[in-house]
């Protein structure tokens, strides 16, 4: 017999008692099944909130090793991924030497996905005096090949601003000046070609900005 239906009987008697009370008797006793069916009202509200709680936590725990386990898989796949495509020909992803001169034969075969990955991992895991601004250079000058100009510009910048006496600025600047051309800023390209000329009189990058502001006339 279960705690509930023992309850009811018992709740049972004591309305049969009151029959048999006096009217006062009969109050005191109405007020002490009240308190009664309210105890027994609150008891069975807590074990339910206690259930839902147990269940919240169980669905929640649940939720969170699904989630770490579709986490862990996705990082596994991406370094499975990562490994055989990033580092295709390369015997060890550690050597700098190894990584950049993969990513210049990309290059130089116009395998830009490629050489694109590789330099982006390149200035993301070394810190090369020469080779890091050269990596940023590239991935400006792929970037402004596939038409990303907002990309292009921002890692021209990255190199000009963290790598000021770097001899490649004077032609990052140079690209600057083809980027705001290429979006039809004519007048901003044209700033641009003739601060190149004015700061770098004596560099390749200045013969080229000249040449592009004579066309321009």
């Amino acid at each position: 017999m279960n705690t509930k239906y023992c309850s009811y009987i018992f709740t049972l008697i004591l309305i049969s008692q009151i029959f048999n009370l006096s009217a006062d008797e009969n109050i005191d006793v109405k007020t002490d099944i009240l308190f009664l069916k309210i105890q027994e009202l609150e008891s069975e509200i807590a074990e339910l909130r206690n259930n839902i709680e147990s269940q919240n936590y169980l669905i929640e725990k649940l939720i969170q090793e699904s989630s770490d386990s579709n986490v862990n898989s996705n990082i596994s796949e991406d370094l499975n991924v990562s490994s055989d495509i990033r580092f295709a020909g390369i015997e060890d992803p550690e050597s700098k030497d190894q990584v950049y001169s993969a990513a210049i034969e990309a290059l130089e075969n116009q395998n830009f996905d490629q050489a694109l990955t590789l330099f982006r991992y390149f200035v993301e895991s070394f810190n090369d005096e020469e080779k890091t601004p050269l990596s940023f250079f590239w991935l400006a000058e792929i970037s402004l090949i596939n038409d990303d100009l907002e990309n292009s510009s921002d890692l021209f910048l990255e190199l000009i601003n963290s790598y000021p006496n770097h001899y490649r600025v004077p032609l990052a600047h140079k690209k600057l000046g083809d980027i705001y051309l290429k979006s039809n800023d004519i007048q901003n390209a044209k700033d641009k070609y003739n601060f190149v000329v004015r700061e770098y009189p004596n560099n390749t990058a200045s013969s080229l900005a000249l040449q592009l502001l004579k066309n321009m006339e």
